[in-house]
């Protein structure tokens, strides 16, 4: 890589420019510190301050399991050297390591398809609004980005994809640690160590059948080259949550070796028939703003459920009923819980295929072509186009720009079927998917940490011959 940027300096210059001005434009006009910020803010601060990796609760610091420990480290960091709650130079700070995930996925371009290709992945990446918008968001999304990419790139780098590659099992230990890191920032980070080692397992079955030989494949993907490369990235990545693991045992007495399925901590009740019955109907991001967030806490409007909320009349009658007892105490009750848990029941057994298989897919399409305005003032029901209209404009140019994204990635794949080493990241996209269409709140960033693979394929189709 570093040869291409000498090769092409004034290229990397502009583009790295506009990359870091755009960025530092979403930094200045639209910083977003949101609820989960200031969450882990105050973890980070407790253990600055403390010594202790907890909440405040009533006055009191009380240790905490509920979020990982990666981003409260980032932030504690930051903290000790700029100040307690400077989020402007943690959001500098994460514009960084955004642009240090563009240089990463113009590598991996490099090293798949051209140094022609890595042009346009510097720029996709570096242009993406996407991208630039979370780097001004105090969240773990551009961190596990970055992580994501640097995980996949030193994966080609172990295989002896691409010149200039020294394989060994440094590249491996490297790649563990950084699925490692990626990991400590979120708990479905696991999906990429999936993603890895299934791929590792392919290759091994291919190499023991004889198909890698007689397709030529590099010699550095022997059996014990690819058992000892999946060993080195398990160990590398799975080490650092030994501490954690054990910090969960000895003070919450817990075995805990990530964070709990919804953020929560021993105390706090976790509504798993209000989430079942969420997932029997939800579809779309609106209805995790309208309904599914603010459980509990705040009033629920019913009329804003969508007719797919109900099988029938009587349905409809008891869901209001539950929701008329909820809005009395904004508080969801273990009884309450219990009914929402048996309308799920009924529709389940009524429509299991609609469970199981049709929302889920739609909750993957929404994740995936939805326009991406979550983080600005833009109303979600843009499609009823009654939307101030800077923000409805906005909601239409990007919804249109991430489905460029989606469409040049789909040719892109197509296009590079035949490319070694392309099967990972298209295997990493769909594992992801399929993990994210089990979540009962479909939110557009959790696509997030596959733009690096999107960007990577869509760059395919602007290689030419060299």
């Amino acid at each position: 890589m570093r040869e291409l940027v000498r090769g092409k300096a004034r290229f990397f210059l502009l583009a790295t420019l506009a990359a870091l001005a755009f960025r530092l434009l979403l930094v200045w006009q639209f910083p977003a510190v949101v609820d989960d910020s200031r969450v882990y803010a105050d973890i980070a601060r407790n253990w600055l301050q403390h010594g202790v990796y907890g909440i405040t609760d009533s006055g009191r610091v009380v240790p905490t399991l509920s979020r990982l420990p990666g981003y409260p480290a980032f932030l504690a960091t930051l903290f000790a050297i700029f100040g307690n709650d400077n989020f402007k130079a943690v959001l500098l700070v994460q514009v960084l390591f955004d642009l240090g995930t563009c240089f990463l996925v113009a590598d991996m371009a490099r090293r798949l398809f051209s140094p022609r290709a890595a042009q346009a992945a510097f720029l996709l990446s570096g242009l993406c609004p996407f991208l630039a918008n979370y780097a001004a968001a105090a969240l773990t999304e551009t961190l596990e980005i970055f992580f994501t990419a640097l995980a996949l790139d030193l994966v080609l780098r172990g295989l002896g994809v691409g010149r200039g590659t020294e394989p060994g099992a440094l590249n491996w230990l490297a790649c563990g640690f950084a699925v490692a890191g990626s990991i400590l920032l979120r708990p479905d980070g696991g999906i990429l160590l999936a993603a890895i080692g299934a791929y590792l397992c392919w290759l091994l079955l291919r190499s023991l059948t004889g198909i890698a030989q007689q397709e030529n494949l590099a010699p550095s993907l022997s059996p014990r080259k690819l058992i000892s490369a999946g060993t080195l990235i398990a160990l590398a990545a799975l080490a650092p949550l030994v501490p954690w693991t054990l910090r969960n045992l000895h003070t919450l007495h817990r075995f805990q070796p990530l964070a709990p399925r919804y953020a929560t901590d021993s105390d706090e009740f976790v509504m798993p028939g209000f989430n079942r019955w969420v997932k029997s109907w939800i579809a779309d991001y609106v209805s995790v703003q309208e309904i599914y967030w603010p459980v509990p806490g705040s009033d629920i409007d019913v009329s804003r459920l969508p007719d797919r909320a109900f099988d029938s009349a009587p349905q409809r009658v008891q869901t209001s009923r539950l929701f008329s007892e909820y809005n009395e105490a904004h508080e969801m009750s273990p009884e309450l819980d219990a009914g929402f848990g048996a309308l799920a029941a009924e529709r389940i057994r009524a429509a299991p295929l609609r469970y199981y298989v049709w929302l889920p897919a739609v909750r993957i399409a929404d994740m995936w072509l939805r326009p991406r305005t979550e983080l600005f003032p833009s109303d979600p029901r843009w499609w009823e186009f009654n939307d101030d209209r800077r923000w409805l404009t906005l909601s239409l140019v990007l919804g249109a720009i991430n489905l460029c994204y989606v469409v040049m990635s789909l040719a892109g794949g197509i296009r590079s079927r035949a490319v070694f080493g392309v099967g990972l990241f298209v295997l990493f996209l769909a594992l992801r998917s399929l993990f994210l269409g089990s979540l009962e709140n479909p939110e557009p960033r959790y696509t997030l940490e596959c733009y690096p693979a999107v960007v990577l394929l869509c760059c395919r189709i602007f290689q030419r011959a060299e």
